[in-house]
């Protein structure tokens, strides 16, 4: 006696040309336990006026892979190591930079104004403390305390193993404000039934940008357990003290990323003075190849793809979210709009150049936005 669906899987399914069967929509697995567990269930044989499930007919989209039952796919040990990552589009392809921007990025700190600022400054020397402890950076090797972010100068250069634990250790704490923000925004518009004033697109981008920079290192290092329990336990407290903070106060939570960004853009500006000065021997070599991931990412010219132009890349990055985040601790968080964001076809409000978050460290002033939206 054949097998027979249970009644709740006689469901609709949905064609290009219509739907047959009943009223519902059928899960693309419950088909496939069903053909699996009970092959001739799903039979189209003249013994009843209808099948009890269609499958509809056509090719195979070209974005999903078409394996058969029972056999392994050829890529799924590619899918496991990550390598595939390479062959998807990307989410958010990199506008780029001119060379301009590239070369003309410089530390600097914006000095705290308000009670706020203060306590996400201290926040961020705190952070610094223990990441220069937990990534075994030596006394020698620090730089002058009392201009921690612009000071580059030390006793004694890092070697490109400690540049990459350091550059992982950042990325990886990096990549969280940005979606923790971006998240809480969404959201706050669906529960107020309100658009978003833009900030919402630059703060997952942002978060984006900084997971390809952790993914474009992990080529070139790959943590032991000792790294990869402390950025487990870093991104549990970081990412709930980031959301509890956030909700409370937005405002201080993005003064505080501008200025850990302000860390990053120090890190890698002394990363390549230490690059031009020799320190540096297997990146400085002429013939060291940079990961395939950062050539397609930044579409990096030919010529232009040596470890120097990829931390040139990753710190015009780094500055520009210095300068948008200091720029949204200036704002009102409610009313204000995002000035870097561009309105499709024009708008009322009239976006600032990418690239002046990148040449204003400090951000800019809500005044300068607020004129520029109503001129």
């Amino acid at each position: 006696m054949a097998h027979r669906l249970p009644d709740c899987s006689k469901l609709r399914l949905f064609t290009k040309g219509g739907s047959v069967g009943s009223s519902f929509f059928t899960p693309a697995p419950l088909v496939g336990y069903a053909a699996l567990r009970h092959p001739r269930a799903i039979s189209t044989s003249n013994t009843s006026k209808k099948p009890a499930l269609a499958i509809p007919a056509g090719p195979v989209s070209s974005l999903v892979p078409a394996t058969h039952v029972g056999t392994s796919s050829a890529s799924t040990s590619e899918v496991r190591d990550g390598n595939a990552f390479a062959a998807l589009p990307l989410t958010w392809p990199h506008e780029g930079w001119n060379e301009n921007v590239l070369l003309n990025v410089v530390p600097s700190h914006r000095e705290p104004r308000t009670f706020g600022d203060w306590i996400a400054w201290k926040i961020v020397r705190t952070c610094r403390f223990w990441m220069d402890l937990v990534t075994g950076m030596r006394p020698e090797q620090q730089v002058d305390s009392k201009n921690p972010t612009t000071a580059l100068a030390a006793s004694k250069p890092l070697t490109e193993r400690q540049w990459l634990v350091r550059f992982i250790f950042l990325e990886s704490i990096a990549g969280v404000p940005g979606m923790v923000a971006g998240s809480l925004r969404h959201l706050q518009s669906i529960r107020r039934f309100q658009p978003d004033q833009g900030w919402i697109k630059s703060l997952l981008e942002e978060s984006y940008n900084e997971r390809m920079h952790l993914l474009t290192f992990l080529e070139m290092y790959k943590p032991g357990w000792f790294m990869r329990l402390v950025v487990l336990g870093a991104q549990g407290v970081f990412y709930n003290a980031m959301f509890i903070s956030y909700l409370f106060s937005p405002k201080i939570c993005h003064r505080f990323v501008g200025y850990l960004e302000e860390e990053a853009v120090h890190t890698y500006t002394r990363c390549l003075l230490e690059l031009d000065h020799g320190c540096l021997k297997r990146w400085s070599d002429p013939n060291f190849r940079i990961p395939d991931i950062a050539v397609r990412y930044w579409n990096m010219p030919e010529g232009h793809r040596t470890m120097k132009d990829l931390i040139l890349y990753v710190r015009a990055d780094e500055a520009s979210h210095r300068g948008v985040n200091h720029t949204f601790g200036n704002l009102d968080q409610v009313t204000d709009p995002n000035p870097f964001m561009e309105c499709p076809g024009g708008g009322v409000v009239k976006a600032f150049p990418k690239h002046l978050s990148v040449t204003r460290p400090a951000g800019l002033e809500r005044e300068e936005v607020i004129s520029k939206e109503t001129h």
